[in-house]
């Protein structure tokens, strides 16, 4: 496996797929988790992301263990107001990327340079508008 480019001292973002991933103990994800350690990257996640990997199939003592091992970041009102403006920036609507938004406005309040791990490279490009590194899992 190559190594996936990642400045040190940075945070790394996991969106709902990500963390899903990382729950179901996928290589790729996990590979990415340990980096993040070696590299001394700060593993996030926005507590709107919780709202979207919970389901009723999920296995809750992993995803638990999981959260333990990240910082989950809150939605505070600065967060959201940031968000909106990014969907606002980006032509999207509140509808269909709100959560993504959220995530995005997370990652750009946390140290840089920031990296999201994400199933829609696409909408967090975009909302980013280039200022995080998007890696599609």
């Amino acid at each position: 496996m190559t190594r996936p480019t990642a400045t040190p001292g940075g945070t790394l973002a996991l969106d709902s797929e990500g963390l899903a991933k990382a729950v179901l103990r996928d290589r790729a994800v996990i590979a990415w988790l340990a980096l993040a350690r070696a590299d001394d990257l700060r593993v996030i996640t926005s507590a709107a992301t919780l709202v979207e990997v919970v389901h009723p199939r999920i296995k809750r003592p992993a995803l638990e263990w999981t959260l333990s091992r990240l910082v989950i970041e809150p939605v505070t009102e600065a967060i959201a107001r940031h968000a909106a403006t990014l969907l606002a920036d980006a032509g999207l609507h509140g509808h269909t990327h709100a959560i993504d938004a959220m995530l995005t406005a997370t990652a750009l309040a946390a140290p840089g340079p920031a990296t999201i791990l994400t199933s829609a490279p696409d909408d967090l490009a975009a909302l980013s508008g280039g200022r995080i590194t998007v890696i599609k899992i």
